[in-house]
């Protein structure tokens, strides 16, 4: 456990982790979105998307871990249960068949869900004295708005 785990209030802490776990569910579903609609994208900007989507889960899969790795150093379990994340997270799963479109904008909603979430977790980090969460949080938001932000830009025109 971490020095600053073990300064935190109890429920403190108890809400930074459920907030980490928060973040991991969401940014988990929200990587599997984005591979699956890298596998089965299709149309006129098929080249672009395929390769945007690529960026987006091989970032999220590496931020995935940067979050189970606080939860683990704050002294709590990181679950893999994908079927815990579904049921945690506000993002749901993509459907491989809509239309390219569509596509982009339920990924960009879940990227602002998801940043959403990690601007929560930053606050209530600061909250309960630990910068090192509140530091990962706004980093991972900042990533994740700026994702939302790209795919917003495909819808523009």
């Amino acid at each position: 456990m971490s020095s600053v785990a073990t300064k935190m209030e109890p429920e403190a802490l108890k809400a930074v982790v459920a907030g980490l776990t928060q973040a991991l569910a969401e940014t988990s579903v929200t990587t599997m979105k984005a591979q699956n609609y890298h596998w089965n994208v299709q149309g006129m900007a098929f080249g672009s998307l395929h390769e945007l989507f690529q960026q987006i889960y091989e970032d999220h899969f590496a931020g995935q871990d940067d979050l189970a790795e606080r939860v683990r150093a704050l002294g709590s379990l990181a679950t893999g249960r994908y079927d815990a994340f579904l049921k945690l997270s506000k993002v749901e799963e993509g459907d491989g068949r809509l239309d390219d479109k569509a596509m982009i904008a339920d990924l960009r909603d879940a990227q602002t869900t998801v940043a959403g979430t990690l601007a929560a977790l930053a606050e209530a980090s600061a909250e309960a004295g630990d910068p090192l969460t509140e530091d990962l949080a706004i980093e991972r938001g900042r990533i994740h708005e700026k994702f939302a932000w790209l795919l917003d830009a495909h819808l523009q025109g």
